[in-house]
């Protein structure tokens, strides 16, 4: 064989070697007993996880799903830390409608976005992204970024707003941000290996001040056997919440809860999930029947539970 030839052979190898394999396909979702809702707007029972579609080449590490409140079928989507400061408009089989390029702030390790009124009484729909994470506990101020949902799906450059908050205890890693549809009342979750969460109230938040965040309380898995809330997302009812963990999904539940105090004191129950590699985001649908699962490797499945 040429010495040339040779070469290119073995440069072909090891460069198929020293490539990242994708993650392999995860297994087909295991049956839930789920605990049947009463009393509450939404599904009663949820189906199985049904695959939608795949997690797009533009967002390798989806970190946040947020279902837009102006656009039918959209859901605002958007990368970890590492990537451009973008948002990207995708339906459920995830085609990509649209991407804003924001400007306005340099973002540490975004986590989660949510979308509802731009502040209490507001009339306009606003999405917010969190730059909360902070996996070693040392940023004293963390943000949220604020802009108001477009009214046309297309490619575009947005401007954010920051609005900086710290912790009363001290720094805490989170990847969770929802938001009451009815009040604008906006909060955290925390991610913590010792439950599913401190769930902290955001009031007062102002752009360029920093507020300082209110615990409301601590979210306990069912027979405390999972911990890490990587997603949340909370119903338009405000008597539903979603919480992500890399292996499950549960909601909490409260008929009648008026606000975010009242719901903590719900029932928590497992819902279904689908198997993937890195799960961290999920969002009801915009109609809250059902909600829409995301992962952060591309190629990975989109699953989509509805009513049964």
């Amino acid at each position: 064989m040429p010495r040339r030839l040779l070469l290119a052979l073995l440069a072909g190898v090891l460069g198929a070697c020293s490539r990242s394999k994708p993650p392999p396909a995860p297994p087909p979702p295991e049956p839930t007993n789920q605990v049947p809702a009463q009393g509450v707007p939404g599904c009663t029972l949820y189906s199985e996880p049904r695959q939608a579609g795949a997690v797009p080449d533009v967002l390798p590490e989806l970190s946040g799903l947020a279902a837009s409140q102006r656009h039918p079928g959209a859901f605002w989507a958007h990368n970890d830390s590492g990537n451009g400061f973008a948002l990207f408009a995708m339906d459920a089989q995830g085609v990509i409608l649209a991407r804003l390029k924001l400007t306005g702030a340099e973002p540490r390790d975004l986590e989660d976005v949510t979308v509802g009124p731009c502040a209490p009484g507001a009339p306009r729909t606003c999405i917010f992204l969190a730059d909360i994470g902070d996996n070693f506990a040392r940023r004293e101020q963390v943000r949220l970024y604020r802009l108001p949902e477009p009214e046309a799906l297309e490619d575009a450059t947005a401007a954010v707003e920051v609005l900086p908050f710290l912790y009363p205890d001290g720094p805490r890693d989170a990847e969770s941000v929802i938001i009451d549809a009815r009040s604008g009342r906006l909060a955290v979750i925390t991610k913590s290996l010792d439950s599913l969460g401190d769930v902290f109230a955001l009031d007062g938040l102002s752009v360029g001040t920093a507020i300082q965040a209110k615990k409301l309380g601590t979210l306990t898995a069912p027979l405390g056997m999972d911990r890490a809330t990587t997603a949340a997302s909370l119903h338009a009812s405000g008597e539903r919440l979603l919480l992500r963990t890399y292996s499950r999904a549960y909601e909490l539940r409260r008929p009648g809860a008026a606000r975010l105090e009242d719901l903590l004191r719900g029932q928590l129950v497992e819902v279904p999930s689908g198997s993937q590699a890195q799960a961290e985001a999920i969002s009801y649908v915009q109609d809250g029947n059902g909600y829409l699962l995301g992962t952060e490797f591309t190629g990975q499945p989109l699953w989509l539970m509805g009513c049964r």
